[in-house]
């Protein structure tokens, strides 16, 4: 029976002082003091207002002297390939398939057809573990690993570290966790908004989706609907007709 393990997400690691870092970045640029002084000597207050100027500003490039690092556990390949899209300020090592034999295999099974019918359900399982039988006959064959994966379905589960600066996590951040991305990957973004929100709240205070961080929603036609319950948000289209 394929085994069935929840999506697991850990912050390993992240910049000492998170926030003192970035303000001593932004009063660097028009400070004759040095960077260890300016941290140093910041109060909370200012902090706040200069976190909150430069992101309403769009002038964020101070935000990437913050990193966080997570391990991502129980993610199938499937969002593996979404979530390595965010490439810019982002880092990542994943568990290598040609080097990891599949002894047993975890798969991700979307709720909608963990809801759907039981017969369906259950030939999903079977299929599961007809791909996984395939496999261990392969590599008991002697055909390596790099070579047995290709019969692996793209919702076996994978293991990962992820380092992204606070630029491109924000940015991560606003794009995943609206309601239109697909179900995985935005758990996975709240799940890393929650961890981070805990070391640095006045810099991820605001973060969300687009209508959250913004007050702007751009899905258009599509949107969720979600930006007419807060005050203010209005709904836009990223590329305007015949342009």
């Amino acid at each position: 029976m394929a085994k069935q393990e929840k999506l697991k997400v850990k912050l390993l690691s992240y910049t000492v002082n998170p926030e003192q870092n970035i303000v001593a970045a932004i009063r660097q640029c028009y400070a004759a003091i040095g960077a260890k002084e300016l941290k140093e000597k910041t109060n909370k207050e200012t902090r706040e207002r200069l976190i909150k100027q430069v992101i309403a500003s769009g002038h964020t490039s101070t935000l990437e002297h913050a990193s966080f690092t997570f391990a991502v556990e129980g993610i199938s390949r499937v969002t593996e390939i979404q979530l390595i899209r965010h490439r810019i300020g982002c880092s990542y090592s994943i568990q290598s398939g040609r080097y990891v034999k599949r002894n047993e295999a975890s798969y991700v099974i979307p709720p909608a057809i963990l809801n759907s019918d039981k017969n369906v359900l259950k030939k999903v399982k079977k299929h599961f573990e007809n791909a996984q039988k395939l496999y261990s006959e392969l590599i008991d064959l002697g055909i390596k690993a790099e070579d047995a994966r290709y019969c692996q379905p793209q919702a076996l589960k994978t293991k990962m570290v992820v380092t992204m600066d606070a630029r491109a996590l924000l940015h991560f951040l606003t794009l995943r966790c609206c309601r239109r991305a697909q179900w995985e990957i935005q758990l996975l973004a709240n799940e890393m908004l929650k961890l981070v929100k805990k070391k640095a709240p006045i810099l991820f205070e605001n973060t969300g989706p687009s209508c959250v961080s913004q007050g702007i929603c751009f899905e258009g036609d599509m949107s969720c609907g979600l930006w007419k319950t807060i005050k203010g948000a209005e709904l836009k289209k990223r590329i305007k007709e015949n342009e």
